[in-house]
């Protein structure tokens, strides 16, 4: 079990480092962890997530726990069910995007709040090392958690008009979802790419953030003459959109339009971005009168904070959008809806109403791998001394002109850099300095 407890969830390759025998003593000690007596679980479509699924229902029976099974779900559906349902927590077995070979569990407890990872994630792993408990009363029963939970997403809908919208699911589990809210929503026309739940992903990986995956999805919306595009990834918590001239629209100025939009009929509401986020977010937030709040990247950091403030929504640039009304959640379904109540209400194309939130070049997230992250972080504070510095999450340093945030990652061994500028010169000038900085900085660290 050692290097599948992750900052976020649980994760690892099937079966060498995550099998039945695991996943039926983590089913086990979330139980005791929670002292929990109701929970539900759902899967994704992975060729693994069945057998990781009963597994995980066995341990939890065996700890004495009235569990219900959803069967293949989307992430937001299980967080859903456990609120909707009143449940002590739940189980969602999935890798999200990650190749077929991976699977893991998203774990949550009351209200879909996230096991931390710095308390709570630990404690489970502590457990899970223990002897399983076996307690009387408990059971498995199948429930059915889809249509309730389609209609609450399609009571977001406002004045809906004639839309075409192309759906690429990736093959994974908000592929049953989409038909049943367009059925609900006769004015949307539907063109769909890929929405059978396959787990052997035929046809590309299920992760709108890489460009590659998106290629066909921009191809169709163009030759459809549709209003937008949407990619989803694994299990439907992540999503991205392509305008209507087949352009991807970048993840943080998504934010800053859902933002705008929320904040006409919120007016003063608090919003929730993450700290690599374009200025230009924060700027549409306080233009649209909200109260923008910086975050730490990750969804349970974004989630506690935004429970903290009371926010009403928050957008990450990794594609995650949270909302209070589903439980400081994040719902790619949900954030399909909002863009097209957004193009809807304004009567403009998507691309104009992207155009004058993109005025900040950027360079989007470069992964580094570097030996010693401390040392190059130390090393860019030294360097960047005369900036705006913070700590929030890695380093961050702003100039009026320009900024770049450095973050190790929480998932995979590297840094993360973004820069971004008033200016094209400016960002490649700033973003090959920070670079030989970096680079610098390391190769003294693997000397010394």
């Amino acid at each position: 079990m050692v290097g599948i407890f992750k900052a976020y969830d649980i994760r690892g390759r099937y079966p060498d480092e995550l099998d039945e025998g695991t996943a039926e003593r983590i089913g086990n000690a979330f139980v005791r962890l929670l002292a929990a007596e109701q929970v539900v679980v759902g899967r994704d479509m992975r060729l693994s997530s069945a057998s990781l699924a009963r597994a995980f229902i066995e341990g939890a029976v065996e700890a004495g726990a009235e569990v219900a099974d959803i069967g293949m779900a989307s992430t937001p559906l299980l967080n859903y069910a456990i609120i909707a349902g009143g449940f002590d927590g739940g189980a969602m077995v999935t890798a999200s995007h990650l190749p077929g070979e991976m699977n893991g569990f998203k774990l949550a407890r009351e209200n879909a709040i996230p096991l931390s990872g710095d308390r709570d994630l630990p404690l489970l792993e502590t457990r899970v090392e223990e002897q399983p408990a076996a307690r009387a009363g408990g059971s498995c029963r199948r429930v059915e958690m889809l249509d309730a939970y389609i209609g609450k997403v399609t009571g977001f809908v406002r004045a809906p008009k004639p839309l075409t919208i192309v759906v690429d699911a990736g093959n994974g589990m908000i592929g049953p979802e989409v038909p049943r809210l367009f059925s609900r929503v006769p004015a949307w026309r539907l063109v769909p790419l890929y929405l059978e739940p396959d787990g052997r992903f035929p046809h590309h990986h299920a992760n709108p953030l890489d460009p590659e995956t998106t290629r066909e999805l921009q191809d169709r919306v163009v030759a459809e003459g549709a209003d937008m595009g949407v990619a989803f990834d694994g299990d439907g918590d992540r999503c991205g959109f392509v305008d209507e001239r087949g352009e991807r629209v970048r993840e943080d100025l998504v934010t800053a339009l859902i933002a705008e939009f929320l904040l006409e009929e919120n007016p003063g509401a608090t919003i929730l971005y993450d700290l690599r986020s374009s200025r230009a977010v924060r700027e549409a937030i306080e233009r649209a009168g909200g109260r923008g709040v910086r975050s730490r990247v990750g969804h349970a950091f974004i989630k506690a904070l935004m429970r903290e403030e009371d926010a009403l929504f928050a957008g990450e640039l990794s594609g995650h959008y949270y909302y209070r009304e589903m439980g400081f959640a994040d719902n790619g379904l949900l954030t399909m809806v909002q863009i097209a109540n957004l193009i809807a209400a304004s009567g403009r194309p998507l691309s104009e109403l992207v155009k004058p939130l993109d005025r900040y070049p950027s360079t989007g997230e470069i992964n580094l791998r570097v030996s010693e992250p401390a040392a190059v972080l130390a090393v860019l504070a030294a360097r960047y001394h005369d900036a705006e510095l913070d700590r929030l999450d890695g380093l961050t340093a702003a100039y009026p002109d320009w900024w770049f945030n450095i973050r190790r990652s929480h998932t995979e061994p590297v840094v993360r850099l973004n820069v971004e500028a008033e200016t094209r010169s400016l960002l490649d000038e700033k973003k090959r300095e920070v670079l030989s900085v970096i680079r610098d900085a390391d190769e003294a660290a693997r000397e010394g």
